[in-house]
């Protein structure tokens, strides 16, 4: 009787046989995966919920008070909810060019740099990425100020006098919009740049040798072949937007000036932790969860629709 045999017989000393557990066993793989996101993630959400019905101070003696759906009702009569959700369109609507235009631009200008330059260029355009929000609320702050600010120096030394950029309503908004932006650039750069450099060489070289301009290489072969991380980048933008917007709201402006700079999650904000209004501060959240989700599967379907493969 030979080795092989003896070992397919039987298991060998000091090592436990496998179970077989068929079907099962991938669930069991994931079931840590699947309890942390339970725990974490769906019980807070139906907690949030059925918060939503409630008037609650979140005091800890206090009880709170069934309202049904009035705190719905008061959200969407209330002015403050209706200029927040203009203005979370209008963030929305101003970081697509910046998370999105100007990345996908400056990816397919530099795609052909090698060397020094392509990595002092990907350093320069990153390093916004990097420096902690907070920080860079700071850094705007003191270069905007109106007064003795910087940039305020630099205008009214060309000319062109002082702008209010966190203090006039018109300004305040797109300021918010740009520096958010700018902080989305170098992200947004680097996955244009990664999807670009994966598109395979023979595509570029089959239409050079077919007389195809540089810009009808990049209309008819790079741009299909960069539309899912083009759509990837947009649905990100839509639905993370102006939730990205939230610290330098909090930071800079505080939803002023004149209420022109507030959004959705700055209003949710203000209701839960200013005037401790707990039911319409998770009734806010519980209409921002159902309208961002009916946009995240409408972003999927087009994703799904639109997307070019290099299969």
């Amino acid at each position: 009787m030979t080795d092989a045999t003896i070992t397919g017989d039987r298991a060998l000393p000091g090592r436990l046989p496998r179970l077989r557990l068929s079907a099962a066993e991938p669930w069991l793989y994931l079931a840590p995966a699947i309890a942390v996101v339970a725990i974490w993630t769906y019980v807070p959400l139906l907690q949030a919920f059925e918060l939503s019905f409630y008037q609650w101070n979140m005091l800890p003696r206090s009880t709170p008070r069934f309202v049904g759906l009035d705190n719905y009702r008061n959200l969407l009569s209330l002015p403050d909810m209706r200029q927040a959700v203009v203005n979370t369109v209008l963030y929305t609507i101003g970081l697509l060019p910046l998370s999105v235009g100007i990345p996908l631009a400056v990816a397919l200008l530099t795609g052909g740099l090698s060397g020094p330059l392509r990595n002092l260029y990907r350093a320069l355009i990153f390093v916004p990425m990097i420096v902690a929000p907070i920080v860079a609320a700071i850094l705007w702050r003191w270069l905007l100020n109106e007064d003795h600010g910087l940039v305020n120096a630099w205008l009214s030394g060309i000319g062109l006098g002082k702008v209010g950029f966190l203090s006039d309503p018109d300004v305040a908004l797109w300021t918010l919009v740009w520096i958010t932006g700018w902080k989305l650039i170098g992200f947004s750069t680097l996955l244009f740049t990664a999807a670009d450099s994966a598109i395979s060489p023979s595509y570029v070289e089959a239409a050079r040798m077919d007389g195809a301009s540089p810009w009808q290489i990049v209309r008819d072969i790079r741009l299909p072949l960069l539309s899912p991380t083009i759509l990837l980048i947009t649905m990100m933008t839509i639905l993370f937007g102006a939730q990205w917007s939230f610290v330098y709201i909090n930071a800079l402006t505080g939803g002023g000036p004149l209420r022109s700079t507030t959004n959705v999650y700055h209003v949710m904000w203000e209701y839960g932790f200013k005037t401790m209004a707990a039911g319409w501060s998770t009734a806010a959240g519980m209409l921002v969860f159902a309208v961002f989700g009916l946009i995240a599967i409408g972003c999927l379907a087009a994703m799904r629709r639109f997307a070019v493969y290099d299969e």
